[in-house]
């Protein structure tokens, strides 16, 4: 692989009155379909201190219809943000505490026999909103994770013979503890590569931390968000960020980051021996979706190789697996991941 020179990645002007009308209609529709973000982001902010990345990442997953994995430790606010976005959005919102003893009739609904009309009725599940919250979702067995990754990918559900759509928009939004392994089930790999992100939430700084303390530290009840955007509006920003500019070399640069976790590239990034499994194509699809999105937060029109790097270790942490040889000399995906982006060429 021979680097590429800086100046041979060609970038759209940017400035909104440029010439080119296909240009400066993107430019306009950026403005136009991001004027929610701002007081989406403020009411989100009246209830949750700092966790700027999280709040990036859900808003990156709400434009390109992806979902989440949030993991953390117990108490980091996980919960209370996602249904804090979702209290913020004019749509349907479930939350399901995930349980070892849950059955799939719990999320997706059941055939229920009416003796008055001698037919079954369908009754259907909470996983019929267009918000679902997964807490703790490694807590389920395996029935449940298979209804569950129907719905995910398929964006449907089957009850008895028939098949239900998913109202769109469909997110699910989970969390698990990654410190609790009793009454856990690890999630099948088929299901986490259906998660677009899996974001790491870490703990606050110590300015926020004090801002915790004094916001938080009361008895009475915490301010209550207000829906500020709706449905609609979120489905036509994720039509506009579809028409950013991604040039041909930031597309072969995201090809590249994928095809380093797999071999035969891997051994030439000094991998081999780490990585069991790399990440698969629908990888390559999430890693320019998710630039894509986080160039219409920044107001741009077109995608740098700059938001690439920035949205890859969300996008690729949970679909590299690593060897036993990488767990015990402590290497973890996140180290891979950085050595792939320091090492490849950046157009």
């Amino acid at each position: 692989m021979n680097p590429v020179p800086a100046s041979t990645v060609t970038l759209p002007p940017t400035d909104s009155r440029s010439d080119d009308p296909k240009i400066a209609a993107v430019q306009e529709g950026i403005i136009a379909h991001s004027a929610w973000v701002t007081p989406l982001r403020q009411e989100i902010a009246r209830v949750i201190v700092g966790q700027h990345h999280l709040i990036d990442s859900l808003l990156i997953a709400l434009l390109t219809n992806g979902h989440v994995l949030l993991e953390g430790v117990p108490g980091l606010a996980k919960t209370l943000a996602l249904k804090t976005l979702a209290s913020s959005i004019a749509v349907q919102f479930k939350r399901l505490q995930f349980t070892p003893d849950m059955l799939p009739a719990d999320i997706v609904g059941t055939l229920i026999y009416s003796p008055q009309e001698g037919v079954f009725r369908t009754k259907h599940g909470p996983i019929f909103s267009n918000l679902v919250l997964a807490d703790e979702v490694n807590r389920a067995p395996a029935k449940v994770q298979s209804a569950l990754l129907e719905a995910m990918q398929e964006r449907q559900v089957t009850i008895g013979d028939e098949t239900y759509p998913l109202p769109d928009p469909f997110l699910v939004l989970a969390t698990q503890n990654p410190l609790e392994q009793e009454g856990t089930y690890p999630l099948p790999e088929a299901q986490i590569d259906r998660f677009m992100l899996k974001v790491i939430v870490g703990y606050p700084s110590r300015s926020e931390e004090r801002a915790i303390l004094d916001s938080m530290a009361t008895t009475e009840v915490g301010v209550a968000p207000r829906a500020v955007v709706t449905a609609a509006q979120i489905v036509a920003a994720r039509h506009v960020v579809n028409t950013l500019f991604v040039d041909d070399k930031v597309r072969d640069y995201i090809v590249d980051i994928v095809l380093a976790t797999r071999p035969p590239l891997a051994p030439e990034l000094k991998l081999d021996g780490f990585i069991e499994t790399g990440a698969s194509p629908r990888a390559t699809i999430a890693l320019t979706l998710a630039a894509r999105a986080l160039a219409f937060l920044k107001g741009r029109h077109f995608v740098v190789p700059q938001d690439v790097k920035t949205v890859a270790f969300d996008v690729l942490r949970h679909r590299v697996s690593l060897t036993y040889e990488a767990e015990a000399e402590n290497v973890t995906a996140e180290s891979v991941i950085e050595r792939i982006l320091s090492t490849l060429p950046v157009p």
